[in-house]
């Protein structure tokens, strides 16, 4: 290798460039005059660039080409405008960022060929010390397999030989064998072995970790582990491994099968994969998707399938147990008495409550009278609190009196002292004898002149009532409310037969109650009214009512303030409900929200499935096919009220008319007021739209106007009844009624060119009608009905003849006329039909 070449190839350090290594610029700039279109011409500044290159001495050679010289910075951007050199800088800066990230990127990459490396060596000084520990084994065996050879025992003649090595083993081996002999020798004790100490010379166990070079080291005097304790820890590991390669456990689990379930439930509750569920379907050739539902046998077979046990439930199965145990009779505390006022409309119900209460609730009421159900407490002078419940007595609101016979622990049924015994007194006492609680009876309008009350005494005996004066047990009180007469004496009544009943109920436990009223209102959604017969209810408590549940978000008592909680025989107002609920129906606490969402769905696909069994019964069929084949005419209706218990009596009422003719279809009915999707299903049906105390919403209005939709508002049931059965009573086919109106006798036939036979007639009786019905008669068998074609009295055209004259007539479109043949003229009129 020649001198240059091994000048070329030393490194280039900052010795050979005097001490300090520097690249210089090998750009050269210059300045050109560009020519545009149009004579436009432009001074630009240009750069040559030059390869760099290096010689020996490791300064930079001139390019080929290039005058050999290089341009200093200063030259170089002398001549450059402000914005060439603000370009320029900026091409610089980020020159200098490329490098810099380039150089972290070279010693990240030298640091992970570091770490390479140390792994590779770590790995190598692994391997290194597992053939050391191998090779420590080995040599662990061949002293084990020597030692043992010592020990085997020899035979006599190699007595001799084998002495010396005899005498040639450790102090601790001699300690061993002479051990058995002195346990044989009697009297004498048996000392204790001594322990062996490690003595100066002798290998010591190792401590600590092992390094690299203790391992490579092979003149360390180091003890090793005994090749007992490597099989033990190599079984230990191998139990480890297998422990964990085994299957897990099978569990077997109780599944529990409805009637119908999902495939993907069935999965749930068996803790299975559903894609291993539809397999198992597709094998038994069952074709379903992981959200289809399933019989109980088919999901029975699955269970079975997979290992688990089967548990067959009935869907009813939900409400098991949701009333509760019965309450200890040490547990039960007095109660107040629910009092169910009744009677006939008009009797003054509502009037009595309100001189108890100090109210005025039947000063306000639509014509007056009620026509909702409330429920109010009145705390009397005693201190004694009375829950009272108001009914309506009209005779549509039969429901809501049964609901509160049902509910009551005592009926006082008021009955006008001027009026006596009526129908719906009647029912009332039905009512109260069916629910079998007990009746006083309180005689109301004592103060007016016609009043009767002992021809009301007599009247209750008919129904099976005797008053406690007559040897009865019928307490019967007389009473005024307008003037507040013997008041006390009824509150005096109600609290001793609440006495003789012993109410008592156990308040530590979760409420249970029924629903008295139930409506829709805006801004508080839907409200029930609900009386507590047992347990108390709380804010926050989960229920369900009908096909309903929710969470107690508010309670209200009748005065319009917010209680915490109700107790028994305390009537509040619940809001929190998910849907309105049906007046009547039963209000239970549960403990957890998945149950009552679980009896609510229960509840109201039994509701729907009853609605449409309901639907398809024989005589709805036979109604429905009447009203296509156009033998019966419906009225359709959509029906929303203010509460459940009137839009139940609207809904009853607007049944019981319908006939075999015409009938009343109710389309939808619901609480609140009127809103689009309503009148955009009354136009669709052609339907009616009854508001009972509810009007229709801004936007359901202009709906109405715009589809020319009748909105009928009400606020008394009689009027909505009324006008149902006079739009009813309209769709009914008229009847037609037929008039006498006189008889003709045939005394000559003519017949006239151009117009057929005529007849020349004399009238015997009535008058005869141009226009009108007429009958032929031969020998008085009708042989020809039909019209008059014309009357004529000599050349004229007259509208009527009377008795006694003579006249002419021709028949329409018949001329088998003879002398002596008699007409009998009568009209035909339509008269109305009225339900």
């Amino acid at each position: 290798m020649t001198t240059n070449e091994q000048e070329r190839k030393r490194p280039l350090n900052l010795a050979r460039s005097g001490g300090r290594l520097e690249l210089k610029k090998t750009v050269e700039t210059g300045q050109v005059r560009q020519s545009f279109p149009h004579g436009r011409t432009k001074t630009v500044t240009v750069e040559v660039k030059r390869k760099r290159s290096f010689g020996p001495s490791g300064q930079p050679q001139p390019a080929a080409g290039g005058d050999g010289g290089i341009l200093l910075e200063e030259d170089r951007h002398a001549n450059l405008t402000a914005s060439e050199r603000a370009v320029r800088l900026k091409a610089l800066e980020e020159a200098k960022q490329n490098e810099e990230q380039r150089r972290s990127q070279e010693a990240e990459a030298r640091e992970r060929a570091e770490e390479e490396a140390r792994a590779r060596a770590e790995a190598e000084a692994r391997l290194k010390a597992e053939e050391a520990l191998k090779v420590a084994e080995a040599e662990a065996r061949r002293i084990a397999e020597e030692e043992t050879r010592r020990r085997a025992p020899r035979p006599e003649s190699t007595e001799a030989p084998a002495a010396a090595p005899a005498r040639a083993r450790a102090p601790e081996a001699e300690e061993e064998e002479e051990a058995p002999a002195r346990e044989k020798r009697p009297g004498r004790p048996v000392p204790a072995k001594p322990q062996p100490t490690a003595r100066r010379e002798e290998p010591r166990r190792r401590t600590g970790k092992l390094t690299i070079s203790q391992a490579l080291d092979e003149d360390a005097q180091e003890r090793v582990r005994s090749l007992a304790s490597v099989r033990r820890a190599r079984e230990r590991e191998k139990q480890r491994l297998a422990q964990l390669r085994a299957e897990p456990q099978k569990i077997v689990r109780d599944v529990v099968i409805p009637e119908t379930i999902t495939v993907q439930e069935l999965a749930n509750r068996m803790a299975a994969r559903g894609a291993d569920v539809i397999k198992a379907l597709m094998r038994m050739g069952v074709m379903a998707t992981i959200n289809e539902v399933i019989d109980a046998d088919t999901a029975e077979l699955i269970v079975t399938e997979f290992g688990h046990k089967v548990r067959r439930v009935a869907e009813s199965d939900v409400e098991i147990g949701l009333r509760g145990e019965a309450d200890e009779a040490e547990k039960l505390l007095p109660r107040p008495p629910v009092v169910t006022v009744m009677g006939h409309v008009d009797h003054g119900k509502t009037s009595l409550l309100d001189a108890l209460r100090q109210t005025d609730v039947a000063g306000h009421e639509a014509g007056g009278i009620t026509q909702h159900i409330g429920a109010y407490q009145v705390t009397v002078d005693s201190g004694a609190k009375i829950t009272f419940i108001d009914t309506p007595g009209h005779a549509a609101f039969s429901e809501m009196r049964a609901r509160g016979a049902n509910v009551t622990d005592i009926v006082v049924l008021v009955v006008a002292a001027n009026d006596g015994i009526m129908p719906q007194t009647v029912e009332a006492i039905r009512h109260a004898k069916a629910a079998e609680v007990p009746i006083i009876v309180a005689v109301n309008k004592v103060d007016l002149p016609d009043a009767n009350p002992g021809r009301v005494k007599n009247e209750l005996l008919s129904h099976e009532l005797v008053p406690e004066e007559m040897g009865g047990d019928v307490q019967v009180v007389e009473v005024s409310a307008k003037t507040r007469q013997n008041l006390d004496g009824l509150i005096e009544a109600i609290l001793l037969q609440a006495e003789v009943l012993d109410l008592k109920a156990n308040p530590e436990r979760l409420a249970e109650g029924v629903v008295i009223e139930a409506k829709l209102e805006r801004g508080r959604g839907s409200v029930a009214t609900v009386l507590v017969q047992r347990g108390t209810l709380k804010m926050g408590d989960i229920f369900v009512t009908g096909g309903q549940w929710g969470r107690v978000r508010a309670l209200v008592n009748e005065r319009g303030e917010s209680v915490n909680e109700a107790g028994p025989s305390v009537p509040v107002e619940v809001l929190g409900l998910q849907g309105t609920p049906l007046a009547g129906d039963d209000f239970v606490v549960l403990d957890t929200e998945s149950r009552a969402r679980e009896i609510a769905e229960f509840r109201q696909r039994k509701s729907r499935e009853a609605q449409a069994k309901l639907l398809a019964r024989g005589t709805m069929e036979e109604m429905f096919s009447k009203i296509a084949a156009g033998e019966a005419k419906e009225l359709p209706v959509v029906v929303k009220s203010d509460v459940q218990g009137s839009l139940e009596a609207i809904v009853n009422s607007l049944s019981k008319l319908s006939t075999n003719e015409v009938a009343v279809r109710v389309l939808h009915s619901a609480v609140g007021a009127i809103n689009e999707s309503d009148i955009t299903l009354a136009k669709a049906s052609n339907a009616l739209v009854i508001g009972f105390n509810v009007r229709a919403n801004p936007q359901a209005r202009e709906l109405a106007r715009r589809d020319g939709i009748d909105i009928r508002y009400y606020s008394i049931i009689y009027n909505v009844i009324d006008d149902a059965k006079a739009l009813l009573s309209g769709m009914l086919a008229p009847t037609l009624r037929e008039r006498f109106l006189g008889y003709a006798e045939i005394r000559e036939v003519f017949t006239i060119t151009r117009v057929g036979k005529v007849a020349g007639c004399y009238v015997t009786e009535g008058t005869v009608k141009r226009g009108a019905k007429v009958r032929l008669l031969r020998d008085n068998v009708v042989i020809h009905e039909g019209s008059l074609k014309t009357l004529k009295r000599f050349k004229d055209e007259v509208r009527e003849v009377k008795a006694g004259m003579e006249c002419g007539m021709a028949f329409e479109n018949y001329t088998d006329i003879q002398q002596g043949d008699q007409i009998e003229c009568f009209e035909v009129e339509e008269v109305a039909r009225a339900l």
